[in-house]
């Protein structure tokens, strides 16, 4: 992998760690609760954009908590140049991540199969043991 990639994922997790403690710390807004997470940010080679992704445990707090994150991007996007040293600091576009929920979903699903073929299973245990 060349250099200038590895400092592009050193930079966008360096951004990632910041970003999720300067919303925990410094942001006040009551639209920001319940349980979320940023899963990952993506800054491009230029420093001038980063997309970050935001995990939303609760359905009925998704909505409020990424329209107060992307009210506070131009605040966020200023105390972060304030906490890392670098050339320019990203121009800030918050996202919703609903990977977790959909590996949620995924697994539920897969216990429905197993318990489905655990069932036929035993239905055809029983229908073999008929004379």
């Amino acid at each position: 992998m060349p250099k200038d990639y590895q400092r592009i994922d050193r930079i966008s997790e360096e951004v990632r760690r910041e970003l999720d403690a300067l919303i925990r710390d410094e942001l006040h807004d009551p639209r920001i609760q319940g349980t979320w997470s940023i899963t990952r940010a993506e800054v491009t080679r230029d420093l001038r954009y980063a997309k970050v992704y935001v995990s939303v445990l609760e359905e009925e707090n998704r909505a409020p908590l990424m329209e107060a994150l992307k009210s506070a991007a131009g605040y966020l996007r200023h105390a972060l140049s304030r906490s890392m040293i670098i050339r320019q600091s990203p121009e800030l576009k918050f996202l919703e991540d609903r990977n977790i929920e959909y590996g949620v979903y995924i697994s539920q699903r897969l216990q429905q199969v197993r318990a489905n073929e655990h069932d036929l299973t035993e239905e055809e245990q029983e229908h073999d043991a008929q004379p």
